[in-house]
């Protein structure tokens, strides 16, 4: 079962050939009574014209799936029930263009008895005389008003039949049949058949007037198949049941013999392995130092790598020592730290830190970089270090360089104020926009947020082991740069920091 909702825009006429008397067509609509005089005594051809619009929802029940012969269908058949909402304005043309009737005795227009008097050929000869206007608006006089508007907006039941057949996974073509039946009787703009009789009485026809239609309908499926499957009512209910049972008709019967009795059942062995040879989980004989014999015919299974093995699998080593001893490695390695220099050993110890757009604040989550910058220097007192100022490219190259200097001192001063390092042993440098650790970036605020994180990581403060030639380098001539406020924070957001920053 599926759930439709539908909307439709509808015209139709209609035109019967022969003559309603104008008692007839007065009864229809008594509020035309008044323009209705002018009419021949004789009345009018009785037409219409109706136009209107409507809404349905309905519950379409899949026949289709029934079908339980075939993994997928093509052809599905199903119904349709629900309730529409229709506005209905029907009218008539009674007159010409001058305001006249119409001449019913036209001798354009064939007789009513040769053929009849509602012969395709009679109807013809009138719809040409007509001149198409339909000027006189018929109204629901049959006390069944909906929503005060005397009836001209009515609720309807809807039924639908369809037969479909699917093209593709993805298109499907749709003959269907629909019908609007509701407490309705103007539709045609007349519901009386004939005048009052002499009792005072009068016929009217004997239904509310029913609305059929049938439509071509080529279905798409849209969307991606790869995330969803193709519309439920094209497969089998039971193609999942159907499935598993032939799921579980592909696998095999559990067998556990195991004929060369190496621990690994027939079913999963790769290797009929000689009797006492170790196996891995796939039962094949192990060859634990790779040198082409199996375990159990190697008399030396580790044998040492790079070397030529003998027939029993023992490594043919050259006279000397095959190997260094313990102590003796250590040694090695401890001589080799002895004349590294500090400098070489300490450069992989260093971090950076980072700042926000147009800051020099240090931010509280690089504390920890800092403390570690102050670590290494307490453990090496005569150790100098690097504090080196660095921008994005955003600004002008003068504005830069004074913010890549005051980010530089920052970091010194904090790492002075809270550590008690002497401030003789840092050296203050500052590259401003000239160093970026990632290089072509626009100069644009308008950017995407990858961009924004490449220009965060220029804006930066890098510390490195001084070298002897490093000297401290002076306040920059430029304008005043940077913001030393905190780095705001928005509640509940993902990313912290300047708007433009992307933290």
């Amino acid at each position: 079962v599926s759930v439709r909702g539908s909307a439709m825009y509808f015209s139709t006429k209609g035109l019967d050939g022969r003559i309603t008397p104008k008692r007839v067509l007065q009864l229809d609509n008594p509020h035309l009574s008044n323009s209705l005089q002018a009419l021949n005594n004789e009345g009018a051809w009785r037409n219409f014209k109706t136009t209107g619009i409507s809404g349905s929802l309905e519950a379409i029940i899949s026949l289709g799936n029934i079908l339980w012969h075939r993994e997928r269908n093509r052809w599905n058949m199903y119904l349709g029930l629900g309730m529409a909402m229709s506005a209905i304005n029907t009218k008539m043309d009674y007159f010409d263009a001058n305001g006249n009737p119409y001449n019913l005795n036209d001798p354009s227009i064939p007789s009513a008895g040769v053929n009849g008097s509602n012969s395709s050929e009679r109807r013809k000869a009138i719809q040409a005389l007509l001149d198409g206007v339909y000027e006189s608006e018929a109204q629901n006089e049959r006390d069944v008003p909906f929503l005060f508007d005397n009836g001209t907006i009515v609720p309807s039941f809807v039924a639908s039949f369809a037969v479909s057949r699917k093209l593709s996974k993805r298109i499907n073509l749709t003959l269907e049949h629909k019908v609007y039946l509701q407490d309705f009787d103007k539709w045609d703009g007349h519901e009386w058949r004939e005048a009052d009789s002499a009792d005072g009485g009068g016929d009217q026809t004997n239904d509310s007037d029913q609305a059929h239609y049938t439509n071509l309908i080529l279905g798409i499926n849209i969307g991606s198949f790869d995330n969803r499957t193709e519309p439920l009512y094209w497969m089998n209910p039971l193609d999942p049941v159907f499935s598993n049972v032939a799921e579980l008709k592909l696998r095999p019967e559990l067998d556990l013999t195991d004929t060369d009795g190496d621990g690994v059942i027939d079913m999963l062995d790769q290797e009929e392995t000689e009797a006492g040879c170790p196996v891995d989980t796939r039962g094949v004989s192990l060859d634990s130092d790779g040198d082409g014999l199996i375990d159990c015919k190697d008399k030396e299974i580790y044998s040492p790598p790079g070397y030529e093995i003998d027939n029993d699998g023992v490594a043919i080593v050259p006279e000397g020592p095959k190997y260094l001893t313990e102590p003796e490695i250590a040694n090695m390695i401890n001589d080799r730290v002895k004349v590294l220099p500090k400098s070489e050993a300490m450069e992989w110890f260093l971090p950076m830190i980072h700042f926000d757009l147009d800051k020099y604040r240090i931010k509280p989550e690089f504390y920890g970089q800092l403390h570690h910058v102050a670590t290494v220097m307490k453990q090496n007192p005569g150790l100098r270090v690097v504090a080196e100022g660095n921008t994005d490219n955003r600004m002008p190259n003068d504005y830069n360089n004074v913010l890549a200097y005051k980010r530089a001192k920052a970091a010194i001063d904090y790492l002075v104020a809270n550590y008690g390092i002497s401030r003789d042993r840092f050296v203050l440098r500052y590259g401003g926009e000239e160093r970026p650790m990632i290089g072509g970036l626009p100069d644009s605020h308008n950017i995407d947020k990858d961009k924004e994180i490449q220009h965060y990581m220029n804006r930066r403060v890098e510390f490195r082991i001084a070298q002897p030639g490093d000297t401290n380098m002076g306040h920059p001539s430029g304008p005043d740069a940077g913001k030393n406020t905190p780095h705001s924070s928005r509640p509940g957001s993902k990313y912290s920091g300047n708007r433009n920053s992307g933290y």
